[in-house]
């Protein structure tokens, strides 16, 4: 593995109108990477996605929060992190209950809720999820385009 590069943070309020400016910046870093422009659109997609689900469950019952994301430049990839404080989840549980999916399956046959994993598992090379106080989602695509795992790696610490 490549040491990183650069690393670039930023802190938006928990609201939807802000995913917009993530894009952007997603765009801008990965353009100046060298990501094709379906690449780009991917690694947006994807971001949009944890960064929507950061919004929409992690501050349920709190008027404020805030969503950070990370952007970790390395030479062979872009490692992009979205961490809230808001409420957690169960992954594995919310995962089985969506049930199993297979590339074949329409999207139209998705459960209502579950298209926004099966997105980031299908458009990233590696997909982790880390659930402790809050979720934070790590979303890994690399330069040449070869995906490294297929499966989303789940880790959970108890707060407490």
């Amino acid at each position: 593995m490549n040491s990183i590069v650069d690393y670039i943070e930023m802190k938006i309020p928990a609201r939807p109108e802000y995913v917009g400016i993530v894009r952007l910046t997603l765009s801008g870093i990965a353009s100046r990477m060298g990501y094709s422009y379906d690449e780009i659109e991917d690694l947006k997609i994807a971001t949009s996605e944890a960064c929507t689900n950061a919004v929409q469950h992690a501050y349920k019952n709190v008027e404020k929060g805030e969503v950070t994301i990370g952007f970790g430049l390395y030479e062979d990839r872009l490692e992009v992190m979205v961490s809230d404080t808001g409420q957690s989840f169960n992954f594995e549980a919310k995962k089985k209950e969506l049930g199993p999916y297979s590339s074949n399956a329409s999207v139209d046959s998705l459960p209502e809720g579950g298209l926004g994993l099966y997105l980031m598992e299908t458009l990233m090379d590696e997909v982790r999820v880390q659930i402790s106080t809050g979720v934070t989602v790590f979303l890994t695509k690399f330069l040449n385009g070869e995906r490294v795992n297929h499966d989303t790696t789940v880790t959970n610490y108890e707060a407490n």
